[in-house]
């Protein structure tokens, strides 16, 4: 099983890269293997359903990404601690190789926080991209 996985937006680029929680939406995802089916996937649902009455089971579904070309960096540290560099990304780097965000920001968990030190947390922060037209 591969790391845990999230998508991260906000209406307002700048109020993601600000830190204001209040106005994100996000996306948790789990790499599975191609031999998963659907059928597996709801079979896998509803025993949890049986199990436990967790809201959120009724909205997990399959979903593949196509990324594309994308700007990477990883981070170490704690996840608080994105802001700069995700700053850096966005308003440097991408403007400065005439890119523009072409999807959703994703992370890569690569440590587990419960058992790992905060400062050594890393982190794949990841935005898809395309060339800026004109």
């Amino acid at each position: 099983m591969g790391p845990l996985e999230g998508l991260w937006w906000a209406d307002d680029m700048d109020d993601f890269l600000a830190r204001l929680k209040d106005n994100w939406r996000w996306r948790l995802l789990i790499n599975v293997p191609d031999w998963i089916t659907s059928d597996m996937i709801e079979d896998a649902k509803h025993t949890a359903l049986t199990k436990k009455n967790l809201p959120a089971i009724p909205d997990v579904r399959s979903q593949t990404l196509h990324e594309g070309n994308s700007a990477q960096v990883l981070h170490i540290g704690p996840y608080d601690d994105e802001t700069p560099i995700l700053t850096r990304l966005h308003h440097e780097y991408l403007p400065a190789n005439n890119l523009r965000e072409a999807g959703l920001h994703h992370e890569i968990y690569l440590s587990d926080p419960r058992r790992t030190d905060p400062a050594k947390v890393r982190t794949i922060l990841r935005q898809p991209v395309e060339a800026q037209s004109g």
